[in-house]
């Protein structure tokens, strides 16, 4: 079977935890997610001339990530962010400001990259800042002439977020993928009322958003995908939670690897909840193999 073709756009970062720096940033972590199972995967960011930067791009080397579209900015540091878990191990950030990769330019490259893509994956934090914006929603725009998948993955960290980058986000994307607490901002920002129910406010929000899929990921309880013309509801698979870091990134990396590959919706759904559950079962977004 081919391997589908992916790339990464955003922010990479060090989650600064209580015991320690981990690298993560959630398109470094579905960048790892996707390499570890069977995809081509290329990053698109930015990282500071510095020990954390000469790290991250070590690190996705290690995974068979192409680097080739890492930028490595000179008047910015490595992005951080301090995280804080709660009781239930979900996390809390407070990101750096004014990191490497709010500095991410367009280049000829990275529309070469897309061109030979079978996906691209992005998110809202990567574009806080306008330079960033920028690059990634010309990416999308060449990608969507060209009538490659666009998957975009709700990241909605305060103050980093607004109704025009997740109403522009969305309008660029094929795929919307969402956690449920993402869902009555996301709705809000189209207006949507959620007291007609969650599946008829998701067919509204994929028809002003012009969207072929939506996912919503829900915790312990699994996961519902949504088509024009179908919904698929998985249950949660129980574990033992330790942290959910990088959950997410895993369930999304595991389901537009087989949403490529042809896997039908329900088996993709129950395969990619049994990844996400494995993620929250140990410390750390991806396997310390390399770190």
């Amino acid at each position: 079977m081919k391997k589908p073709r992916i790339i990464s756009f955003g922010e990479v970062l060090w989650d600064l935890f209580p015991d320690g720096g981990r690298f993560g940033g959630a398109p470094a972590n579905f960048a790892c997610h996707a390499a570890l199972q069977g995809a081509e995967v290329t990053i698109c960011t930015a990282v500071g001339d510095d020990r954390y930067g000469d790290d991250a791009i070590r690190i996705l080397s290690d995974y068979n990530i192409d680097v080739s579209l890492v930028q490595t900015v000179a008047t910015a540091s490595t992005g951080t962010a301090s995280v804080n878990l709660d009781d239930e191990g979900k996390p809390s950030f407070l990101f750096q400001e004014n990191s490497a990769w709010d500095k991410l330019q367009w280049t000829d490259d990275i529309a070469t990259k897309i061109l030979s893509a079978d996906a691209i994956c992005f998110g809202t934090l990567g574009q806080r800042s306008e330079m960033a914006r920028q690059t990634t929603q010309r990416a999308l725009e060449v990608a969507g002439r060209a009538k490659i998948p666009r998957v975009v993955d709700i990241t909605l960290r305060p103050p980093f977020f607004d109704a025009k980058i997740i109403r522009e986000s969305i309008q660029l994307a094929s795929i919307l993928k969402m956690s449920d607490e993402e869902v009555e901002t996301v709705c809000a920002v189209f207006e949507i009322d959620l007291r007609q129910g969650l599946e008829a406010a998701l067919r509204c929000l994929m028809e002003l958003g012009q969207l072929k899929m939506i996912v919503v990921t829900r915790g312990s309880e699994g996961a519902l995908l949504l088509t024009t013309d179908e919904i698929s509801v998985q249950a949660g698979i129980p574990t033992e939670v330790i942290d959910t870091v990088g959950a997410g990134d895993a369930f999304t990396a595991a389901f537009l690897i087989r949403e490529l590959q042809g896997s039908a919706r329900s088996q993709n759904l129950l395969e990619s909840c049994m990844v996400a559950a494995e993620v929250c079962s140990h410390a750390g977004a991806v396997p310390k193999k390399f770190q």
